[in-house]
């Protein structure tokens, strides 16, 4: 019986810590309790244990944000830290090339998870930061990793729905399957606007020696520049940190 209670207020813990988002960074108790429907004095108790830990701070105001601890303890996953390793060396030559966003990207249930973002100051504005989400089929990188994700990877995308961003997002199945069959043709793809206006993305696959795409490499720049000369360079350092992964 205390197993299961402990795996209950496991459960809930990470509903708490799931209500938190890019968009809502810091959140009251009560706003907790809205988003994850734990009533008010559960979200109280786990807050103070969750503080506890230092997996939540608390702010001045009563407010609560994610705790240091956790970001310590993301930083050990292998998938993202081994890879990460691997890849900045290619990332920043890509980004000294480009002098823009250059992005690395992994596949987390339908979404892409971005585990590395390099920026200039000036570089085009961009919805995806290091930490964030995005979903596939909007994403460059979310389509490459789509791409070589298999059937019902494919079919559970369709079945969530292709929400509409821009104008030029893939919104229909025959599009996103011709899209996925021209990145698998070719290893690359190139998005213009189809995420937030005003940007084009250029994606390309990391994959291991066996031939798994374990990543998406990608660069965003200012919607009227040519994809063109980008390309070349974005498979470039694709396939350098394919030659590093194990």
């Amino acid at each position: 019986m205390a197993g299961a209670d402990e795996r209950s207020m496991l459960g809930r813990a990470f509903l708490v810590l799931g209500a938190f988002t890019s968009q809502r960074p810091r959140l009251s108790q009560s706003e907790l309790s809205r988003r994850t429907g734990l009533p008010l004095p559960t979200v109280h108790r786990l807050c103070r244990q969750l503080v506890e830990h230092g997996a939540l701070e608390r702010a001045d105001d009563g407010t609560y944000e994610i705790g240091v601890q956790l970001w310590e303890l993301g930083a050990l996953a292998p998938r993202a830290h081994g890879l990460r390793q691997v890849a900045l060396p290619y990332l920043e030559d890509l980004y000294e090339a480009t002098r823009e966003n250059v992005q690395l990207v992994v596949r987390e249930g339908l979404e892409a998870l971005y585990i590395e973002r390099l920026s200039a100051r000036g570089a085009v504005t961009v919805v995806g930061r290091a930490g964030g989400r995005l979903p596939l089929h909007a994403s460059s990188g979310g389509l490459v990793l789509l791409a070589f994700g298999g059937g019902e990877l494919l079919d559970a995308v369709l079945a969530a729905g292709l929400e509409r961003f821009t104008p030029a997002t893939i919104t229909t199945e025959h599009r996103l399957r011709s899209t996925l069959d021209d990145i698998r043709r070719t290893g690359w793809v190139t998005c213009r606007e189809h995420l937030n206006i005003g940007t084009l993305a250029v994606a390309a696959p990391v994959s291991r020696s066996t031939g798994e795409v374990v990543a998406a490499v990608s660069v965003v720049v200012p919607a009227e520049k040519d994809p063109a000369p980008l390309i070349p360079a974005v498979r470039a350092a694709a396939r350098g940190i394919s030659r590093g992964v194990a």
